[in-house]
């Protein structure tokens, strides 16, 4: 008998995996220094990982501010861990990472010719 193969399986979401970037450098290692939440080993891997116990979530927190937030069950996880996250990385700023919007400016419109 064959198996049957179920057109509308059921399922869980497990893990959640986001990113962010906070638009400024970061010093990781400050960071790792400062929390005892946080590896970082850069022989190893270019990240910091950050592994936080609620939500139960773990981030890797990347020098050019960029965040990968994975192990969440929901996106309000992933928010309550990011917004944990900025709350202590935002002392470990280097700098800004964002330019200046440039700005549009509109040229004026040539006349045709008759």
């Amino acid at each position: 008998m064959a198996n049957k193969v179920l057109l509308h399986p059921q399922f869980k979401i497990e893990n959640i995996v986001a990113s962010a970037d906070l638009g400024v450098e970061l010093d990781l290692y400050a960071i790792a220094k400062a929390s005892p939440d946080v590896d970082y080993e850069p022989e190893q891997f270019p990240g910091a990982i950050y592994k936080i116990k609620n939500p139960k979530v773990a981030l890797l927190l990347f020098k050019n501010g960029k965040i990968i937030c994975t192990g969440a069950k929901t996106e309000a996880d992933i928010k309550k861990a990011i917004d944990q996250v900025v709350k202590v990385v935002k002392n470990y700023i280097l700098k800004t990472d964002k330019k200046p919007e440039k700005k549009l400016e509109k040229k004026p419109e040539k006349k045709a010719d008759k």
